[in-house]
Protein backbone atom coordinates (compact mmCIF):
# COMPACT_ATOMS: atom_id res chain seq x y z
CA UNK A 1 0.00 0.00 0.00
CA UNK A 2 1.46 3.84 -1.16
CA UNK A 3 1.02 6.01 1.32
CA UNK A 4 2.44 9.57 1.47
CA UNK A 5 2.63 11.82 5.22
CA UNK A 6 3.36 15.63 5.15
CA UNK A 7 4.49 17.11 8.47
CA UNK A 8 6.04 20.15 9.66
CA UNK A 9 3.13 22.75 9.22
CA UNK A 10 2.56 25.23 11.60
CA UNK A 11 1.75 28.71 12.26
CA UNK A 12 4.69 31.25 11.53
CA UNK A 13 5.02 34.86 11.78
CA UNK A 14 5.52 36.82 8.58
CA UNK A 15 9.32 36.26 7.30
CA UNK A 16 10.00 33.13 9.19
CA UNK A 17 10.95 29.66 7.96
CA UNK A 18 9.10 26.02 7.90
CA UNK A 19 10.85 22.51 6.87
CA UNK A 20 7.76 20.08 5.52
CA UNK A 21 8.64 16.91 5.41
CA UNK A 22 7.05 13.92 3.28
CA UNK A 23 7.47 10.39 3.99
CA UNK A 24 6.75 8.25 1.39
CA UNK A 25 6.00 4.14 2.41
CA UNK A 26 5.03 1.17 -0.53
CA UNK A 27 7.04 2.90 -3.32
CA UNK A 28 10.50 4.00 -3.75
CA UNK A 29 10.77 8.10 -4.18
CA UNK A 30 13.53 7.96 -6.52
CA UNK A 31 11.21 6.34 -9.34
CA UNK A 32 8.89 9.08 -9.84
CA UNK A 33 8.87 13.32 -10.01
CA UNK A 34 7.90 14.28 -7.06
CA UNK A 35 5.73 17.28 -6.79
CA UNK A 36 4.60 19.60 -3.82
CA UNK A 37 1.02 21.51 -3.93
CA UNK A 38 -0.79 23.73 -1.70
CA UNK A 39 -4.20 24.89 -1.55
CA UNK A 40 -5.66 28.11 0.11
CA UNK A 41 -9.07 28.25 1.02
CA UNK A 42 -11.44 29.41 -1.79
CA UNK A 43 -8.38 28.32 -4.17
CA UNK A 44 -7.31 26.04 -6.54
CA UNK A 45 -4.71 23.71 -5.88
CA UNK A 46 -1.65 24.57 -7.42
CA UNK A 47 2.34 23.38 -7.48
CA UNK A 48 4.64 25.37 -5.90
CA UNK A 49 8.00 22.92 -6.38
CA UNK A 50 8.73 19.43 -8.19
CA UNK A 51 11.89 17.58 -8.04
CA UNK A 52 13.09 15.40 -11.30
CA UNK A 53 14.17 11.84 -9.87
CA UNK A 54 15.80 11.61 -13.76
CA UNK A 55 18.24 14.55 -13.23
CA UNK A 56 17.72 15.91 -9.96
CA UNK A 57 16.11 18.95 -11.60
CA UNK A 58 13.78 20.94 -9.55
CA UNK A 59 11.29 23.01 -10.47
CA UNK A 60 9.39 26.20 -8.54
CA UNK A 61 6.37 27.94 -9.12
CA UNK A 62 7.47 31.81 -9.70
CA UNK A 63 5.79 33.21 -6.20
CA UNK A 64 8.29 30.85 -4.65
CA UNK A 65 11.68 30.71 -6.45
CA UNK A 66 13.96 31.97 -4.09
CA UNK A 67 12.52 31.24 -1.16
CA UNK A 68 11.79 27.57 -1.26
CA UNK A 69 13.88 24.55 -1.94
CA UNK A 70 13.05 21.09 -2.56
CA UNK A 71 15.33 18.10 -1.78
CA UNK A 72 15.00 14.49 -1.80
CA UNK A 73 16.81 11.16 1.67
CA UNK A 74 16.60 8.79 -0.41
CA UNK A 75 17.78 7.09 3.00
CA UNK A 76 15.09 8.13 4.22
CA UNK A 77 12.41 7.93 1.24
CA UNK A 78 11.24 11.51 2.35
CA UNK A 79 11.11 14.85 0.27
CA UNK A 80 11.27 17.89 2.24
CA UNK A 81 10.09 21.82 1.54
CA UNK A 82 12.44 23.95 2.95
CA UNK A 83 10.76 27.32 3.00
CA UNK A 84 11.97 30.36 4.20
CA UNK A 85 10.99 34.31 4.47
CA UNK A 86 6.97 33.27 4.34
CA UNK A 87 4.50 35.72 2.92
CA UNK A 88 0.74 35.99 3.88
CA UNK A 89 0.28 34.73 0.18
CA UNK A 90 1.95 31.69 1.25
CA UNK A 91 -0.29 29.58 4.08
CA UNK A 92 -2.52 26.41 3.00
CA UNK A 93 -2.68 22.74 3.17
CA UNK A 94 0.58 21.69 1.69
CA UNK A 95 0.64 18.45 0.11
CA UNK A 96 3.22 16.15 -1.77
CA UNK A 97 2.39 13.28 -4.56
CA UNK A 98 4.19 11.19 -6.99
CA UNK A 99 4.01 12.03 -10.80
CA UNK A 100 3.05 8.21 -12.01
CA UNK A 101 3.56 9.33 -15.75
CA UNK A 102 7.06 10.45 -15.93
CA UNK A 103 10.62 10.60 -13.92
CA UNK A 104 10.72 14.40 -14.59
CA UNK A 105 8.75 17.66 -14.00
CA UNK A 106 6.15 19.49 -16.01
CA UNK A 107 3.26 16.93 -16.11
CA UNK A 108 -0.40 18.25 -15.30
CA UNK A 109 -2.07 17.57 -11.64
CA UNK A 110 -3.90 14.65 -12.96
CA UNK A 111 -0.69 12.70 -13.79
CA UNK A 112 -0.20 13.09 -9.88
CA UNK A 113 -1.49 10.38 -7.60
CA UNK A 114 -0.92 9.16 -3.95
CA UNK A 115 -1.86 12.19 -2.31
CA UNK A 116 -1.29 12.23 1.66
CA UNK A 117 -3.86 14.37 4.21
CA UNK A 118 -1.74 17.55 3.62
CA UNK A 119 0.06 19.65 6.48
CA UNK A 120 -1.59 23.42 7.61
CA UNK A 121 0.38 25.97 6.82
CA UNK A 122 -0.20 29.45 8.09
CA UNK A 123 0.97 32.81 8.46
CA UNK A 124 0.09 35.30 10.83
CA UNK A 125 1.22 38.00 13.02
Amino acid sequence: QVQFVESGGGLVQPGGSLRLSCAASGLFLDDYAIGWFRQAPGKERERVSCFSSADGSTVYAGSVQGRFVVSRDNAKNTMFLQMTNLRPEDPGVYYCAANLMRRLCGGPQHEYAYWGQGTQVTVSS
